[in-house]
């Protein structure tokens, strides 16, 4: 997983796969879509005017369900 910030445009990226991906666009919200690549791969997650949407106080919660503790990795 790679997370960047592009400060210019105020937009976060989580990509979940390497690679360059044709990818269909889910919009969620005007601020949030997701990409899926071939196959229907999830390839990564679009944040905008991430300052207004992550600023400190309107972190999301991490919820984490059913992964096997031997894929998180330790602090």
């Amino acid at each position: 997983m790679k997370i960047t910030y592009d400060p210019e445009a105020d937009a976060l990226y989580i990509k979940m796969l390497e690679g360059h991906f044709e990818c269909r666009n889910v919009h969620l919200s005007d601020d949030v879509t997701i990409d899926f690549g071939p196959n229907e791969e999830f390839v990564g997650i679009e944040v905008l005017n991430a300052k207004e949407m992550l600023k400190k106080g309107n972190l999301p919660q991490i919820v984490m369900e059913n992964i096997p503790k031997d894929w998180v990795l330790a602090a």
